[in-house]
């Protein structure tokens, strides 16, 4: 649905403002209740048996001694999770993943759990539990799992995308192609061509709550799960058809999330803890170490990529090719395609081609992080799109703004751009004075763009209005960066009322209507629109109970700055009516005054940033030091311009530490040799400068306020941005992440001769 974009343009009274968050207190007091907080009488303690092995046949697994052990009161294996999943594959590989099946496919793999009245015995009781392994050969690196003879990984995976369809498993489990064009003819009109590979690491999301959850199956069939998560009813689905349990049997309540940025939009051992209560018959209570969350949750892709770009003298891109090699883990999922249709979005091109691999190792199942995919294919094409610009002798930023994608614009993957904010980020950041600062000694500065694509999806929305006049919102969209106070300051919005008389919940499974898991930047932008419909919905019954109180008709009434107003000269008399008087007679004129809304919220706007990046190396010893960065992107309209900026700043810092330090380190035999924050370096207080931020706002035409997903975008150019300010700084080009001072060192050497 299209809205006018005048609507977009008015004086908000509430929107726009920088109101006290809801959750604040609560947070900072330590009240809040995230995912191991949540207790029931006499709940046991769950734990899982993980392998050590990076690819094991699983011969036999007796669980006899622990299930003797005093005070254990259950254990399962695979032979307690059956197949129920009727030929889905996705949701068998999501039920293989929480239980090995006959071959454990990754180191931490769970192989079984138990239950137990304390943790020490639960302890105990895996080491009681004997598996026989008959170790396999194993494979952890994307090229490395693409080769001729490389382990097969999963044997009944057969590549899917090529023509003929093979009838040989590989590891290669999807190929995706984006583009159009003539790429051939393309290349023969540039007058230059840079062609470059690059790799990057695998990493982790670094949310500081691990997974945890609390499950309660009754002998009755009806079943609680308590748990931190970004999606409750993804939760509520998935589990209930692993276990067999009736959909609304299950009741399924989102804590507080301490952090997830992806990674808590799977299902990972949930069906477990499930299984165990259901057959000790009592609560169980499931935290993951640190240690299993890096071992056994999932991380992002690790990548190889061959990224070729032409030009003419004049800066003109006539061509542009992406060749992106994406690991899953070890079961199939799209990444390496989010890859190929991310990789070019930012530019207008004529001919224009990405080609995704999409591989499976001996690693986790791969999970989202922030914009999933598009930070690397952005490393590749964006470091490339700084060597074009020393090749032809222009400034980086005038080639992108030359090439950038405006409205009109033919995508690379597919749809034709609307409204779109990647050239007025691009001026803005021009036009910085970040651009224009001063740069020392083994200082450098360096830009990249990013794109992502946002989604909206299925939502659905209570608002009810109190015998007082104060508002009451459910919302199904887990909140995960502001959600409660922007879709708050919506429905006061709406309703003509102060923010503070608005409160909003993140509703249980069983309590709202289905509602799409807090992904892909869809929150506000899907729930933000069912509020408004919702607050309308309550507006239009609020107008009736008015025309009921006067005896006019309705059309006659009309809501403005919080009441309602009688028009016409024969009832311009009539005193306005407000929500709170209203609220108050709510019994003799009809009953309780409540507004609904349940949409499928199409037409997310698509949002692209532009960072700027001063970066200082030391010659020396590779050690790097970023002083200062930008983030500029469009928001199409910021609800609360804190957590926006907010958005925008945990996005860069993420990105920066996974250009500089962050990776999984895989030994010889497939472990993984740094599962803690000890040896996973993510970046801290002291590895960041101050974020600069600034917002635009290109309104999004397909959104009453004109709101554009911002979570993730900005994410996407951190990675390339360092690279091109280490580039400027060092002299030489990094083409695989993290540039930790190690990798920095050896390449100053290597292009000094040192």
């Amino acid at each position: 649905m299209a809205f006018d974009t005048q609507y977009t343009n008015q004086e908000f009274k509430v929107v726009g403002k920088r109101v006290l968050r809801p959750d604040g207190i609560d947070k900072v007091t330590g009240r809040a209740r995230y995912g191991a907080d949540m207790n029931a009488p006499g709940q046991l303690v769950g734990r899982i048996l993980r392998s050590p092995h990076a690819h094991a046949k699983i011969r036999a697994i007796d669980t006899s001694k622990a299930e003797k052990l005093k005070g254990v009161k259950a254990v399962v294996t695979a032979a307690d999770l059956p197949d129920l999943t009727r030929g889905d594959m996705g949701m068998y590989d999501t039920l293989e993943n929480c239980m090995a099946r006959g071959r454990a496919l990754y180191d931490g793999h769970a192989v079984a759990a138990v239950a137990a009245i304390d943790a020490d015995i639960a302890r105990k009781a895996l080491k009681l539990i004997k598996v026989d392994y008959e170790i396999l050969p194993h494979v952890t690196d994307v090229d490395e799992a693409m080769k001729p003879g490389a382990p097969i990984v999963q044997p009944r995976i057969r590549t899917v995308g090529v023509n003929p369809a093979p009838t040989k498993p590989s590891n290669i489990s999807q190929v995706s192609e984006f583009g159009h064009g003539d790429l051939d003819a393309g290349f023969a009109e540039a007058d230059v061509i840079v062609e470059k590979s690059y790799k990057t690491e695998q990493t982790h999301q670094g949310y500081i709550e691990p997974h945890a959850c609390l499950a309660s199956v009754g002998p009755d069939g009806q079943a609680e799960l308590w748990v931190t998560t970004q999606g409750p009813y993804m939760q509520r689905n998935t589990c209930a058809a692993l276990l067999g349990l009736e959909v609304a049997k299950l009741r399924v309540t989102a804590s507080e999330i301490g952090g997830g940025f992806g990674g808590k939009t799977h299902v990972w051992m949930e069906p477990v803890a499930l299984a165990l209560s259901r057959k000790a018959n009592r609560p169980v209570k499931l935290v993951l170490t640190r240690e299993e969350v890096f071992r056994g949750t999932g991380p992002t892709c690790s990548t190889s990529m061959d990224i070729k770009i032409g030009a003419r003298r004049d800066g003109t891109i006539t061509a542009a090719q992406a060749v992106l090699r994406y690991q899953d883990g070890a079961f199939p999922n799209i990444w390496g395609m989010l890859g190929a249709m991310t990789a070019w979005a930012c530019y207008d091109l004529k001919n224009v081609k990405a080609t995704a691999y999409d591989v499976l190792v001996n690693r986790p199942k791969v999970a989202a992080y922030r914009a999933p995919s598009a930070p690397m294919a952005a490393f590749g094409v964006e470091s490339t799109m700084d060597l074009v610009a020393a090749e032809i002798g222009m400034d980086p930023v005038e080639l992108r703004i030359k090439n950038a994608a405006k409205e009109g614009t033919r995508a690379s993957y597919g749809p034709t751009y609307g409204p779109i904010g990647i050239g007025p980020t691009l001026e803005a950041a021009k036009n910085h004075p970040h651009m224009k600062a001063p740069l020392g000694a083994n200082q450098g500065r360096g830009m990249a763009c990013g794109f992502w694509f946002n989604f909206g999806g299925q939502t659905c929305v209570d608002l009810n209005i109190g015998q007082d006049g104060t508002v009451n919102l459910a919302v199904g969209t887990v909140d995960v960066g502001g959600a409660r106070a922007s879709l708050s300051m919506i429905a006061a919005e709406e309703l003509g009322i102060p923010y503070e008389k608005v409160k909003c919940i993140v509703a249980d499974t069983a309590s709202l209507g289905h509602n799409d898991t807090t992904e892909g930047s869809r929150g506000t932008f899907s729930s933000g629109m069912a509020t408004v419909f919702a607050a309308r919905d309550a507006v239009r019954v609020l107008r009736e109970r008015a025309a009921k109180t006067w005896d006019i008709p309705v059309d006659r009434v009309e809501w403005r700055d919080g009441k309602a107003h009688a028009f016409g000269d024969e009832h311009g008399n009539l005193a306005p009516l407000s929500l709170e008087e209203l609220a108050a007679k709510a019994a003799r004129t009809g009953g309780p005054i409540a507004g609904h809304n349940e949409i499928v919220a199409d037409g997310a706007g698509v949002s692209f940033a532009t960072h700027i990046c001063d970066i200082e190396v030391d010659p020396e010893t590779g050690k790097s030091r970023i002083l200062r960065y930008t983030v500029i992107q469009d928001a199409g309209k910021a609800i609360h311009p804190d957590y926006v900026e907010g958005q925008f700043q945990g996005a860069a810092a993420q990105g920066i530490g996974w250009a500089l330090n962050e990776e999984y380190i895989y030994g010889a035999d497939g472990r993984l040799q740094n599962p803690g924050f000890l040896d996973y370096r993510i970046a801290v207080c002291s590895d960041l400068p101050m974020l600069d931020t600034q917002i635009l706002e290109i309104p999004n035409p397909n959104h009453p306020y004109g709101i554009r997903g911002v979570g993730e975008t900005s994410i996407v150019p951190p990675l390339a941005a360092i690279a091109n300010a280490m580039s400027n700084a060092a002299g030489v080009r990094m083409t695989h992440t993290p540039m930790s001072p190690p990798r920095v060192l050896k390449a100053i050497r290597e292009a000094h001769g040192a």
